[in-house]
């Protein structure tokens, strides 16, 4: 990461839960600790309840909102009947970044074994917005941003990164 500057993006974080509040949530708190550490800000937090209208709602009016670059949202990926992060955010996508989920997983294969065949974590762009889709606990979200998210929301990282990408996301 030579001379190259860093470019601060404004991302939102969504928490997907029934069970957590501002009070309990742990995974939220990682995510704005380590964006604002890494240098960007928080454009807003919400808790939602695992109900598909509520998780596509806050996705797509901040989707829509030109000042958010970014969505982190954790909960809702796994496989149980309340689990529809993906379904709720999936139909929004303008494309979806199959990679992530793919890496993401062979992160976490090395973390927690088969285990990691439970998560349906994925990414994408919608609206030019990326949005991240994590699962709930919160070593799951440090791994994310630790080993992903964080070097491609970084304009230094080489050869490539997802900001040098943001001004030809909306081409048509």
């Amino acid at each position: 990461m030579s001379d190259i500057e860093f470019k601060p993006l404004n991302i939102a974080v969504l928490v997907v839960s029934d069970s957590r509040t501002e009070k309990t949530d742990k995974s939220g708190k990682l995510l704005v600790r380590r964006l604002e550490e890494s240098g960007h800000r928080l454009h807003e937090k919400a808790i939602v309840p695992d109900d598909i209208y509520l998780i596509r709602a806050a996705v797509a009016r901040w989707c829509a909102n030109t000042e958010v670059d970014a969505i982190l949202a954790t909960g809702g990926t796994g496989v149980t009947g309340r689990d529809g992060t993906p379904e709720a955010v999936s139909v929004l996508f303008d494309k979806e970044i199959e990679g992530f989920g793919e890496l993401f997983r062979y992160l976490s294969y090395q973390e927690i074994g088969t285990s990691s065949l439970q998560s349906r974590a994925l990414a994408g762009v919608a609206g030019g917005t990326y949005v991240f889709c994590l699962p709930g606990s919160s070593g799951a979200c440090a791994t994310a941003w630790d080993s992903i998210i964080s070097h491609q929301l970084d304009f230094r990282t080489r050869p490539c990164n997802l900001v040098e990408l943001m001004p030809r996301l909306k081409e048509g």
